[in-house]
């Protein structure tokens, strides 16, 4: 198996499968593939936590079946497209060294990767955190590919040391960093501030990765001009 990303501003990742590799992926992420690959609808197995499996995988973003996708007859080619403008990049994932990432961010993994929903010291934090915010966490064994909106800003946080951060712009990050989602103070701060109600803590030991453009400040700042107005006659 080989994986190359392609393109700069709208990346591609294209992953060469020899006969017989799989691949798998959330539900509907896939972009375009060669004939020769088969895909095929799963509940992840016992390996990935069967139907209970599913629904945590939801809880956390991602879907409840998993896309697997196999070369058969020849080396095959599936590809999947970023959705903003931005980064793929991969990680590696093993026991004791997984990561958790934005609920969209995760593209695709080789087998051994099993996504699930993050479980953190701040459940409440993590899933209201953002309006809605929520973490997919990545373990198993392989590489999984993940997509950062806008620019991807790299940290390397000391033990100890702690980051305040939009929570959409937490992009993706070590399971030896705490995460955690507090009200910003004060009445003012949080109703005239216009960043909303909620900071993420981001504490070290570990990597962290920030994204500049998330999907949901996009989706906020076009909404106004999506908005239709209709006038009499």
């Amino acid at each position: 198996m080989q994986a190359e990303v392609k393109g700069t501003t709208m990346p591609v990742l294209e992953v060469s499968l020899n006969p017989g590799d799989s691949i798998i992926s959330n539900r509907g992420e896939f972009s375009w593939m060669t004939s020769n690959v088969n895909m095929s609808q799963t509940g992840g197995g016992s390996a990935h936590g069967g139907l209970l499996g599913g629904v945590k995988r939801a809880l956390g973003g991602g879907s409840i079946l998993i896309t697997r996708f196999t070369a058969a007859q020849g080396q095959g080619v599936v590809a999947f497209a970023a959705k903003l403008p931005g980064h793929i990049a991969p990680v590696e994932v093993s026991p004791g060294h997984e990561w958790l990432v934005h609920h969209d961010g995760w593209v695709c993994g080789t087998e051994g990767v099993i996504p699930a929903a993050a479980l953190t010291t701040s459940f409440k934090g993590t899933l209201f955190g953002s309006e809605g915010y929520t973490l997919q966490k990545l373990e198993g064994q392989g590489t999984a590919w993940i997509e950062l909106g806008g620019e991807l800003i790299s940290y390397d946080l000391n033990d100890g040391q702690e980051l305040l951060v939009h929570p959409g712009h937490v992009a993706a990050f070590e399971s030896t960093v705490t995460y955690t989602a507090h009200r910003l103070p004060g009445i003012v701060n949080r109703w005239a501030g216009g960043d909303g109600h909620w900071v993420a803590s981001v504490t070290g030991p570990g990597k962290l990765w920030l994204q500049t453009m998330p999907v949901s400040i996009l989706a906020s700042d076009v909404q106004p001009y999506l908005t239709i107005q209709h006038t009499g006659k």
